[in-house]
Parts: structure tokens; C-alpha cells; sequence
């Protein structure tokens, strides 16, 4: 592990904020050669705190702030929820859920390794808000403070949390090495467990035992489960289920925690580079110049076939799927059936 020289950082960022003071954080970061998560502990003392790290406890306190903004973001793609934690079970220690009609969250607490209560502070460019980050000091979750948050509930949850030891500073750790995958795969016994699929979380545990990456498993099982569509998907599917007043699924995580919207979009705004949604209650952020590969994905599962819509990026990684609106025990919408069979295939 390693420590980056962190002496005088607060004072480059806010130099930096007063060159350029619409420049968040996380490209504030990059500039100066050091962690989002580096940055922001470097800020210690009146600004930042650090939390405990029993994150599951903390979540089990997110009921009591009432309505609040969470943000998951990946390289590519950034999904904000607002909305009140409802259903939060942390009995496994390493893999948490939150279920609700606003929040919806998939958390893997192994990742979770830095946190700090983040104060209001235009100087800094910072918003009230719960940050955790990895053990490289990127970005895990954000939950922010908006109109509605029980300000006097989050002030003693971040008392109840706050670490014994603040330092200005957190050691980072060095990327993980990618995942091994298997230099040849038995085609025709991957197809048969596919086929015999009757969950679609059972998905990702077929990849893991035939140590397959899902790139390649979308490419073995292309003309019969999945098929290439072209990069403008992301659009023209946004674009259409607003249109048809669809509701759909938009899953988007990193390697920490995966965050869902299940309903309908409303305003899709393209910019040059971007495609986003920008309703009341949900934003989407997706930087389209990163998009390398689409996909339309069948899995079968007791309720029938399910169908999602994946993306990915020049690294093979999941930027964001799709999926229509259901739950198990519900067979798929047709309309969402519909409207991605209408996706062309690409060149």
C-alpha cells in the first residue's frame, strides 16, 4: 500500500475552486494526481469527518433522515435517486440490500472501506452529504441532503458515527488485478446452463463457473440469447419509453454498489458527448463517447424470458443496463418486449 503526499492539498483545491470554480471534486482530483477519496480526507477537521467503518449499521440509520439524494457512478455513468430508505437489510455482512419504491440498492460492504460526513461549503465546492469510498479512494455511493432531510436526525447520526481517529489523510491501496478468465470455453455447456437458467441472478454465478467474462458470454451466444445493436441505442430506448410512458429499470453500480431506478423517464436531454435524464426525482448521466458495445440480452427464468439492454465500454466493463419494470413472479412487460424488438441490430 501506499500514501500519496497529501501536505497543502486543501490549499491546491481551493486555489484550484478559485481559477475554476464550477470544477467538481472528482476532476479536482485527477488534476492534482490524487484520489477523489485523498482529496476530500485532506479536508479534515471543520469541513469533513470520518466515519466508523460499520457501514452496515450506518445504513440501518438512513430511515430516520427521511427524503434524501443517492448517487452511484461508474467511469461512464451517473444515476441520482431521490426518495426515502424504506426496506434496509444488513444481517449479511457482505452484501447489503435496500428495497423500496425510491431506493433501491445492491451494496457489497467488502468495497466499502473509507467514510466521511461531508459539510455545506461553497468555498470547497462541497454539499451535505455521507460519501464512502474503496480502498483505491474512488467513489463507492453519495447520499446527499435535499429539501426534506431531517437535518437534526442527520446530525446525530454522523455524531454517533464519527471515527475516533481524523487524520488529513487515508492510505490508498493499488488497483486490484483484473479478473482471469479462462483462455477457451465449452460452447455447447455454457448454451445448456444458459438455457437452463431460472433466475436472472443466477447469471452472473454460470459466468463465474465457467470463468467466462460477459463480453465473451454475449459473444458465444450471439443469434440464440443476445445480439449487437448499435451505439445510439441508449437514446432512441430512453427517447421511446418516454414516449410510450414506459417504465423501466436503469441499473448502474461499480465494484461497491449497484443503484436502480424502476419507473418511468420523462425529459431525455442530449448534449454533445452526454445523454441524460432529468426528471424530479431521478437523474442520468451518460457520457456516450465512452459506449463501445450494445446489447440485447435474453435470460430465461421462471416468469418467462427476461430481457435486458447492456452497455459497455472500450474495457469490456458494464456502463448501465435495462430492463423493463417487473418483479419476480411477473413475466416481462410486452411493451418493453416490444419496444426492443424494434432496436436494430448493428452494422
Amino acid at each position: 500500500m501506499s500514501t500519496t503526499m497529501t501536505a497543502g492539498l486543501k490549499e491546491k483545491w481551493m486555489a484550484l475552486r478559485q481559477q475554476q470554480p464550477k470544477t467538481r471534486i472528482r476532476d479536482g482530483a485527477r488534476s492534482l494526481a490524487v484520489s477523489e477519496g485523498q482529496l476530500l480526507a485532506a479536508c479534515t477537521g471543520e469541513q469533513v469527518i470520518h466515519l466508523k467503518r460499520d457501514f452496515p449499521a450506518l445504513l440501518q440509520g438512513m430511515p430516520a433522515l427521511g427524503r434524501v439524494m443517492v448517487l452511484t457512478r461508474n467511469e461512464s455513468c451517473v444515476i441520482e435517486r431521490k426518495g426515502v430508505f424504506e426496506d434496509v437489510r444488513t444481517d449479511n455482512p457482505h452484501a447489503g440490500v435496500v428495497v423500496g419504491k425510491d431506493i433501491d440498492l445492491r451494496m457489497f460492504f467488502s468495497k466499502w472501506v473509507h467514510g466521511f460526513a461531508v459539510p455545506d461549503d461553497e468555498a470547497l465546492g462541497f454539499k451535505r452529504s455521507l460519501q464512502v469510498f474503496d480502498a483505491q479512494g474512488n467513489a463507492v455511493i453519495k447520499i446527499f441532503a435535499v429539501e426534506g432531510t431531517d437535518l437534526a436526525a442527520w446530525d446525530q447520526l454522523v455524531a454517533a458515527f464519527r471515527a475516533e481517529e481524523q487524520a488529513e489523510s487515508i492510505v490508498v491501496a493499488p488497483a486490484p488485478a483484473p479478473r482471469v478468465y479462462a483462455d477457451s470455453v465449452d460452447a455447447a455447456a455454457f448454451l445448456q446452463d444458459w438455457s437452463a437458467l431460472k433466475d436472472t441472478h443466477d447469471f452472473f454465478p454460470m459466468l463465474m463457473k465457467h470463468k467466462v467474462s460477459r463480453i465473451k458470454a454475449l459473444e458465444i451466444a450471439e443469434g440464440r440469447f443476445s445480439r449487437r445493436v448499435q451505439h445510439d441505442t441508449v437514446k432512441v430506448l430512453l427517447e421511446q419509453a418516454a414516449a410510450r410512458k414506459l417504465e423501466i429499470m436503469v441499473f448502474v453500480g461499480n465494484h461497491g454498489n449497484i443503484e436502480i431506478h424502476t419507473g418511468p423517464v420523462q425529459k431525455i436531454v442530449e448534449i454533445p458527448g452526454w445523454i441524460n435524464v432529468m426528471d424530479p426525482d431521478f437523474n442520468l448521466h451518460l457520457k456516450t463517447d465512452d459506449i463501445r458495445q450494445c446489447w440485447v440480452v435474453e435470460k430465461p427464468s421462471e416468469d418467462g424470458i427476461v430481457t435486458s439492454v447492456e452497455v459497455f465500454d472500450a474495457s469490456n466493463e458494464m456502463i448501465v443496463q435495462f430492463f423493463g419494470k417487473r418483479k419476480p413472479g411477473m413475466p416481462e412487460l410486452e411493451a418493453w418486449r416490444a419496444l426492443v424488438k424494434e432496436i436494430p441490430n448493428s452494422n
